[in-house]
């Protein structure tokens, strides 16, 4: 036993673990104050594409939603270019303090390991998990003067003339960009591949007659599509929103899984209490009825995993695009 004066000056016995613990109790009490004033300046969000795309549409509800639920701006900043590594690169080098996410299609975070052959950063390394976001349906669309009204004229027209019927997309890898080649895969034809930085511009693209058609995620598309400045001719999943558009089943092509995610990271060291507080603010949001009205108005499919389940699902995903991308050459396209 050891002991202390008391306040009287009468020796107190105290036990030298109590004193140690007392010493340790200190410092980490002052950690976790810190950890609960999480955020206390604006967190950034970086969306590795355009402003108008089915990503940006998702990573601006996913802001504000955070905004209101920590009573601090997240605020979401656009840098699209090079399938998504500009964006994933930034996110990847920054200080791993809770300040800084990505919410990404799905080529940064999945199918740029297997494309790129000198990336800046490594995605399994440099980013972690936080939420797995939504899945968003894809539709087929064409410009309401070309003549192809169905799959079946999609694949008549590029046997006819094999290599040159373009098509438009967010970049290669893209899933706007791998969903084609799927179907080129499958159907035995060709075409003409012309990537944008972002499905935005490559919308834009198509309105202007500059491509023949293209494969977009819904919520990019869905107002040209609702107005007629689109015709969609197929969709990969059955959606009220377009119902009259048939699927890629009934087009003859079963098992066409091919879907853009637009999910969350952050750099790797990033506590994992502020992880888990992110991944639960907004699995909470989505399932509130304003917000899941919201998704469903874009189509979007939310996904309510925890940052592991996330991070075993991105294993699997990695594997089955890294073997179609293998067998297709398409890293060769760079």
């Amino acid at each position: 036993m050891n002991s202390i004066p008391g306040l009287n000056g009468v020796a107190c016995p105290v036990r030298a673990s109590v004193l140690l613990g007392a010493l340790l109790v200190a410092p980490f009490s002052g950690a976790a104050l810190a950890q609960d004033a999480w955020p206390s300046r604006p967190v950034r969000v970086v969306v590795p594409s355009s402003p108008g795309g089915g990503t940006d549409v998702y990573a601006r509800l996913v802001a504000n939603a955070l905004g209101e639920s920590f009573r601090q701006q997240f605020v979401v900043d656009n840098r699209p270019g090079a399938s998504g590594n500009i964006g994933a690169e930034i996110v990847a080098r920054a200080a791993p303090d809770g300040y800084t996410f990505l919410i990404s299609a799905s080529p940064a975070v999945i199918v740029n390991p297997s494309l790129f052959r000198n990336l800046a950063y490594d995605v399994e390394r440099d980013l972690v998990p936080v939420s797995a976001g939504v899945v968003s349906p894809m539709v087929f669309c064409v410009h309401p003067s070309a003549p192809m009204r169905s799959i079946a004229d999609l694949i008549g027209a590029a046997k006819k003339d094999p290599g040159s019927l373009s098509y438009g997309s967010a970049g290669v890898g893209s899933s706007t960009n791998l969903g084609v080649r799927m179907l080129a895969e499958r159907a035995g034809v060709k075409f003409l591949h012309v990537p944008y930085k972002g499905l935005a511009p490559a919308v834009s693209a198509l309105l202007g007659g500059q491509i023949r058609f293209m494969l977009a995620d819904v919520p990019s598309a869905i107002n040209q599509l609702r107005s007629g400045k689109l015709i969609g001719i197929a969709v990969t999943n059955r959606l009220g929103a377009l119902p009259n558009i048939p699927t890629m089943s009934e087009a003859g092509f079963e098992n066409f899984e091919v879907a853009a995610t637009f999910s969350m990271m952050a750099p790797a060291g990033t506590p994992a209490s502020i992880i888990h507080r992110v991944n639960a603010e907004i699995v909470s949001a989505m399932k509130t009825p304003a917000f899941a009205e919201k998704l469903e108005a874009q189509s979007l499919i939310p996904v309510f995993d925890t940052p592991e389940q996330f991070g075993e699902r991105l294993k699997s995903l990695r594997a089955m695009w890294a073997a179609f991308i293998a067998r297709n050459g398409i890293a060769q396209d760079q």
